[in-house]
């Protein structure tokens, strides 16, 4: 019988336990009841298993099993894994034989069904590797487990079911007194061996309980008509009775077990095919009654057209897997020759071998004659000769004894030479540091001093004349960038080249100093000049080594998130152009001699915006060298790309700013088709449509969509402008225009562009509300509508720690999804299209008014 004590997992709140319980199943209704012990009537619950499923993961422990329905999962544990093994089997026989016997098939669907499968069931039947019947454990299961004692808890009260205290009170009654009445004295009720020698008993305990409800006596009726059949109604059971035998009804036994196994597999694979065939049959009865209960003609016609389609769909799909059937076949057909040709390659080395080993057997045949012929060589070699030969072994003896002391010697000297000059790099290397942090400090100090300055000449006007002189030159004499002597540059040039060169010029030729004509930026200037150098040599150990490092070892590009990471701390100088050019060939392929074309095409004919091209050009990156003289050898470079894009794109021609757009691209990439692609990528791809038209929609639209962000973000920041009338997007449209070139210095520039080519537009967002951010504070201290502009207008060329304004852009801005930013420009636009609808509106009706009243 199908019974047997397994733990149950309950779950009360938080706290799971495990809880024994007599587990039965009913064969009518498949379901699996369980109670407290065997002897219990009424049971604590059920698992309906007719729509359940079963799984076993070994990583929950050995024995533990799950039982999943529609609206519960009931974790099991058995005693062993051969018992856990024997339910699930017994539990998936028990089911498919329930679902069989309720299953009704229209006789039209078991026709077709029985046809498709007395085709596939001949071919497919032996072919199912199912598991192998499990053993029966008859110290786990079956009825004799019933007459042994229930497991023991850690506690008494372990076992109780808290959510059934009726039906504990009703088993505890009837345990009490309730058996005696009903079965009789010091019976147990679950004995096997009853069952089968007084059958006559069953038929009277049977009628006696008849009044009970069918959920109390139903697991023991089924017993009882179990017993029966166990009893006489089995196949084969007269035989095995006829049989005196032993051997024999073994034997009976196993042929039935075989019979048995056989006929599950084949009903298994029936009941596959019967599935398919239902579900398809189940499709087309609903396609024809759709088709069927349709109204018109119209939506009969649209059925037959959907199914149409669907052929039409998988006979493409029939074609496609033939061409890759094709494709296939033409793979396999060129690895058979290549493991053809490899074959023969084999064979030659096999045959190459086989030389060298005949000729190896050769010679070792020939070297053993001539060695076992000791007259032969005595006769061939004289005395004086053999002699000779011992004297010079001694002098090659003295040689190598001689050689082996030098090495020795030699082998210390080295490593006595190594220990020195890695002592000495060591030291070198703390002394470089210690030069560094000492610079980093005298730029901290100078810096100061600095301040200090332009607060006191700032702070004390009515100073005397003669102090007030002495300020001032002290500042002038302070503005005049330091030119080391020879003998300093000469000292220092080991640390200049590690660390951070000292140089009126940057790696891309732009002023460290820029050289504004005003005198108070100027001391600003330099303020800030000598504080981004501190900077840069505190965290060239830190942070600059250990980001070198990385690069170096990143190997081929491929995007992902530590890339992403790496390029938005900055892209070293001897990397940014390789990364540059895999950036903009990602997503910008280059079209050989393209760029040619149009550079013949400007020769031979004048763009109507080669006057605009050649008026900004001297406009171009003022502060940089390589553009600051009319002749820069950049300059006729900027010139042919800007020309060359103007007709690559005549619908944006040229507009103002992509100059220096095409600047930057040269400075970093050098070759001007480079760059000019570069420019196609940044104008093309990565802006919106309509950035550098001739209306600008989307620049002013961007506009809109950064307040909105600046409100969302920093609302302190932008009540203060609002409530001085400041209006950011004088400021800020450039920034978006040329993407912060000529506002922020070159090494924070180039580390936004890093992250521009790489992420798109939303960068400029983040750095341009991180600025903001940055300064924040300062802004808030200005009271003043002109003063706020006027900060404003140089704030940028305050900012000196770069990694710190990253830092604000990427991390304490977040989150920063793409989508809400295309969701704000979209709504803008439509406002934006709205106003300038209404203004050609009233303009139109404007100069109509006008017309109308004459001159």
């Amino acid at each position: 019988k199908l019974c047997g004590y397994l733990n149950k997992l309950g779950i009360k709140g938080p706290i799971k336990t495990w809880k024994s319980r007599w587990f039965f199943y009913d064969e009518n209704k498949c379901r699996l009841l369980y109670y407290r012990t065997a002897q219990d009537i009424n049971p604590l619950g059920s698992i309906d298993l007719s729509s359940a499923s079963f799984d076993c993961k070994m990583e929950n422990g050995e024995g533990v099993f799950e039982i999943r329905t529609p609206s519960r999962v009931f974790t099991l544990k058995a005693i062993s894994k051969q018992a856990m093994m024997y339910w699930l089997q017994q539990l998936q026989m028990r089911r498919w034989e329930f679902c069989n016997t309720q299953s009704r098939f229209p006789n039209s669907v078991l026709i077709i069904c029985f046809c498709v499968l007395l085709c596939f069931y001949v071919d497919t039947v032996d072919n199912e590797d199912f598991l192998p019947l499990v053993k029966t454990p008859t110290e786990a299961v079956g009825l004799r487990a019933a007459s042994l004692p229930a497991p023991q808890t850690s506690t008494a009260l372990q076992n109780i079911s808290l959510k059934h205290p009726w039906t504990e009170i009703q088993n505890t009654v009837y345990n009490i007194c309730g058996s005696k009445q009903l079965w009789g004295n010091n019976e147990n009720v679950f004995s096997f061996n009853e069952f089968v020698e007084h059958p006559e008993n069953v038929d009277e305990k049977q009628e006696a309980q008849g009044t009970l409800e069918d959920g109390r006596m139903e697991p023991r009726l089924n017993w009882i008509r179990k017993a029966r059949w166990m009893n006489s109604g089995f196949p084969g059971s007269e035989e095995l009775s006829r049989e005196k035998n032993l051997v024999d009804k073994v034997s009976v036994l196993q042929q039935q077990i075989l019979t048995l196994t056989e006929e599950v597999k084949s009903q298994k694979e029936l009941v596959k095919l019967l599935h398919k065939a239902l579900e398809a049959a189940q499709q087309e009865k609903r396609v024809s009654s759709m088709y069927l209960t349709a109204a018109e003609d119209k939506d009969r016609l649209e059925l037959v057209r959907h199914k149409v389609r669907q052929i039409a769909d998988l006979t493409s799909r029939v074609e496609s897997l033939e061409q890759g059937k094709k494709e296939l076949e033409q793979i396999l057909t060129l690895r058979d020759s290549h493991i053809q040709e490899l074959k023969e390659h084999v064979q030659l080395l096999m045959e190459k071998n086989h030389a060298k080993q005949e000729v190896i057997m050769a010679l070792t045949e020939q070297m053993a004659r001539e060695l076992s012929d000791p007259l032969q060589e005595a006769n061939t070699i004289t005395v004086e000769t053999l002699y000779k030969q011992q004297e010079e072994i001694a002098h090659l003896k003295d040689d190598i004894d001689a050689y082996k002391t030098q090495n020795q010697f030699l082998n210390s000297e080295i490593h006595q030479v190594t220990r020195l000059w890695t002592r000495v790099a060591e030291n070198e290397k703390a002394l470089l540091m210690k030069c560094a942090c000492l610079q980093a400090r005298n730029c901290q100090m100078e810096s100061k001093y600095l301040t200090v300055l332009r607060k006191l000449q700032e702070a004390v006007p009515g100073l005397p004349s003669s102090h007030a002189e002495l300020v001032k030159s002290l500042i002038q004499e302070a503005l005049q960038w330091d030119v080391k002597e020879e003998a300093e540059e000469a000292l220092s040039f080991e640390l200049n080249t590690a660390l951070c060169p000292s140089s009126e010029y940057d790696e891309y030729g732009f002023m460290t100093v820029p050289d504004y004509e005003i005198e108070d930026w100027k001391l600003l200037a330099k303020i800030q000049a000598l504080e981004i150098k501190s900077n840069k040599l505190r965290s060239q150990e830190i942070v600059e080594k250990p980001l070198h490092d990385r690069w170096n070892s990143i190997g081929e590009l491929n995007p992902s998130g530590e890339l992403k990471s790496l390029i938005r701390s900055g892209i070293p100088v001897e990397h940014r152009q390789q990364v540059w050019r895999w950036m903009v060939s990602r997503h910008c392929s280059p079209v050989p001699g393209h760029y040619q074309q149009l550079l013949e095409q400007s020769r031979s004919t004048e763009h109507p915006a080669c006057r605009q091209i050649e008026l900004d050009l001297p406009r171009t990156l003022t502060n940089n060298k390589h553009f600051s003289s009319p002749t820069s050898q950049l300059i006729p470079k900027l010139r042919r790309v800007l020309l060359a894009f103007s007709w690559h794109n005549p619908a944006i021609g040229y507009c103002q700013g992509l100059n220096r757009l095409a600047a930057v691209a040269l400075l970093v990439l050098e070759d001007e088709e480079s760059a000019f692609w570069c420019l196609v990528y940044i104008v093309e791809n990565l802006m919106p449509a309509d950035y550098y038209s001739d209306t600008l929609i989307t620049s002013q639209v961007d506009q809109r969509v950064f307040k909105d962000f600046l409100s969302e973000k920093l609302p302190r920041l932008m009540a203060h402008f609002e409530q001085y009338r400041i209006d950011v997007s004088l400021i800020t449209f450039n920034w978006f225009l040329v993407v912060f070139v000529d506002s922020l210095v070159s090494d924070i520039l180039l580390r936004v562009w890093d992250a521009f080519l790489y992420e798109g537009t939303k960068v400029i967002f983040r750095y341009a509300l991180a600025i903001f951010k940055y300064n924040e504070e300062e802004i808030l201290r200005i009271h003043d509508s002109v003063e706020i502009y006027q900060y404003l207008r140089f704030f940028t060329r305050m900012i000196m720690d770069g990694r710190k304004l990253m830092n604000i852009a990427f991390n304490d801005l977040n989150p920063f999804p793409m989508k809400l930013l295309r969701n704000r420009r979209s709504m803008h636009r439509e406002e934006l299209e709205a106003e300038l609808c209404e203004l050609e509106q009233i303009k139109a009706a404007y100069v109509k008014e006008r017309a109308e009243q004459g001159p």
